[in-house]
């Protein structure tokens, strides 16, 4: 692979710290596994951590969770927001924490992924679009988030359940990304259907996905790091603590879509100028062949 776009990500499958827990442990959490290291002695760029992990609920019922996590709800311009940064800038790495309950005018939360730059910066956030229904009660976000890492490629991000919905991971593929980041929090037995969804995205956007999960005893674990021919490049093979530091080529993104994945199909060249719009009732839309391309 070409080192220029080497990225070297972290996929933290660590336990939920509770709400009110001091910073200090998850600080302490980043900064041990940015001491690590991939088979190649490559050190982590990218971190990334599970959906809520800083805020976990215990045994709250449904009701007193998510009042809890509407008490805890952060701004985006408060002391955790600059602890974060601080952190990312202090290791000099790429950092998504899980996800936040961020929040909104009318009263509710967001559950929404914030990143930050080694710069310390919060460059990007994004808020989850397909909350659990009808278990979840966040605000539903409405639109799409797709960050560079200068040198490496293009990232985007989508939380959870949003990998149920291809409408999702096409846009944000549709975007540019070269790689969807995935924070997780399932707790259900549908974790070996999601394993098939990380997979069905890769492929059918050529994509790299990592899709990141909660260990036992909040979540299922088994997360994984799918290539954009629907490889599995590494994963968990069980609910236990664990980091996977794996380097990917995102170059690989574009070197699949022209040579087609098995060398044979080449999705985003599917539809060429002329073609005729095919409408999309759902949507009240159609696809325009014009558009059928990756922005750029």
């Amino acid at each position: 692979m070409t080192r220029q776009s080497a990225l070297t990500i972290a996929m933290a499958q660590k336990s939920q710290l509770a709400i009110g827990e001091p910073f200090s442990v998850f600080a302490d959490d980043v900064r041990h596994i940015a001491s690590l290291r991939d088979e190649n002695d490559n050190k982590p760029e990218l971190i990334v951590f599970p959906e809520m992990h800083l805020f976990g609920t215990g045994d709250l019922d449904e009701e007193h969770a998510y009042l809890a996590q509407c008490d805890a709800a952060s701004d985006m311009h408060d002391e955790l927001m600059d602890n974060f940064g601080h952190l990312a800038k202090e290791l000099g790495i790429w950092l998504i924490p899980g996800t936040i309950p961020e929040r909104n005018a009318e009263g509710g939360i967001f559950n929404t992924a914030p990143v930050f730059s080694p710069e310390g910066e919060l460059i990007a956030s994004y808020r989850k679009i397909c909350p659990w229904r009808p278990f979840e009660r966040y605000t539903p976000g409405n639109s799409f988030t797709v960050f560079d890492i200068p040198g490496k490629g293009r990232v985007g991000i989508m939380i959870c359940y949003d990998a149920w919905f291809p409408e999702i991971s096409r846009q944000i593929s549709w975007l540019g990304a070269d790689l969807i980041v995935n924070p997780v929090f399932t707790t259900t037995p549908d974790r070996k259907q999601e394993l098939v969804l990380a997979q069905a995205n890769a492929i059918v956007n050529q994509i790299f996905v990592a899709s990141l999960n909660a260990p036992a005893p909040q979540g299922a674990g088994q997360s994984l790091l799918v290539d954009p021919e629907g490889e599995v490049i590494a994963r968990t093979d069980n609910a236990e603590e664990r980091v996977m530091v794996v380097t990917v080529d995102l170059q690989r993104v574009s070197a699949v879509r022209g040579d087609g994945t098995a060398g044979s199909n080449k999705m985003w060249e599917q539809f060429r100028p002329g073609d005729a719009p095919v409408p999309l009732p759902l949507y009240q839309g159609s696809i325009d062949s014009d558009r059928w391309h990756i922005q750029g």
